[in-house]
């Protein structure tokens, strides 16, 4: 992104600056999988960010010169996404899920679910979306997976809990920029223990599944991201193993769990070969989501109960 002959920064308009640092960010090998998955989305981001722009004008957007001082911003945080390998997400202090804005940070992981489609298709054919009455997003980070159900089913109840104080604070904030205080209720404890005497008609959950050898060899972005939220233990399972024993407790008769276990789809059906996981499909992409019913949890507790007591899998 050069400047005139005299030193000055020559005139640029808002999508010459994109394509520039698309340019940067692709030749930089920096790893995309935060929110965008290619350079010139993240590029369109940063630049959009600082220009104060609507995604939804972007042909408007793209014509418009960029004044220095934000050119000069756009630079400095294209600088730190390459040097430092934070995700975008976190140098604008936002990201999109669900057609949703969210505020992020470091306390949490950059929303990226593919159970926001599942969101957006009122959770059918799972369940009638209008037995949708009261909802759980267990280990909800920034909060984003709840508030979208929220607000795609307005006169539902939703419970948002997390372990970390840290997410908690996160969620308390996203609820209140969208206006929720008196649908969403966020709660912080160990899974299901700060929601006990609850019941609910869908249970969604994004836990942290990934096996501690594969964070290890992640790439720098994900080690930017609260390890809590990511790493559970040598397969992955800890926390799900959990999950699959308690959430019948929790579900309504003909409720369903929606569980992303990501990488760890392998070892899950390794670990209960025995059990009909009903694997998710997504036209836009993403997989390593299930769902289970209330009734299908309970016809296999049994093997639930026996794999919480095996050794290395007690939490």
């Amino acid at each position: 992104m050069g400047n005139d002959s005299d030193g000055s920064q020559a005139e640029i308009t808002v999508e010459e600056l994109v394509r520039a640092a698309a340019l940067e960010l692709e030749e930089s090998e920096v790893f995309f999988g935060h929110g965008t998955d290619n350079p010139l989305d993240e590029a369109a981001m940063l630049v959009f960010h600082v220009m104060e722009l609507d995604h939804a004008q972007a042909e408007l957007g793209y014509s418009l010169e960029v004044p220095g001082d934000k050119r000069r911003r756009v630079e400095e945080l294209l600088a730190r996404r390459i040097s430092e390998r934070i995700p975008a997400a976190y140098l604008i202090g936002e990201a999109w899920f669900c057609g949703l804005d969210f505020y992020v940070d470091e306390r949490v992981l950059v929303p990226r679910s593919p159970i926001a489609e599942l969101i957006q298709d009122e959770f059918s054919p799972w369940i009638a979306p209008d037995r949708i009455n009261n909802v759980l997003d267990l280990c909800t980070g920034s909060g984003c997976i709840g508030i979208a159900v929220a607000v795609a089913f307005p006169e539902a109840r939703v419970d948002l809990a997390d372990l970390s104080p840290e997410a908690v604070e996160v969620a308390r904030i996203n609820v209140a920029r969208h206006g929720l205080g008196s649908q969403v209720s966020v709660y912080e404890g160990d899974l299901f223990n700060p929601v006990r005497g609850h019941s609910y008609d869908v249970i969604v959950s994004n836990p942290p599944y990934v096996a501690e050898a594969e964070f290890r060899a992640l790439p720098d972005e994900y080690n930017k991201e609260p390890g809590m939220g990511l790493v559970a233990g040598v397969d992955g399972l800890d926390l799900v193993r959990t999950i699959l024993l308690e959430a019948a407790d929790f579900l309504e008769p003909g409720g369903i769990l929606v569980v992303e276990v990501g990488s760890a789809e392998q070892a899950l059906e390794q670990a209960f070969p025995d059990v009909p996981f009903t694997w998710l499909e997504f036209e836009f992409g993403g997989s390593g989501v299930f769902t289970m019913s209330r009734e299908e949890l309970l016809a296999h507790r049994g093997q639930f109960e026996k794999s919480s007591r095996e050794p290395g899998h007690v939490r």
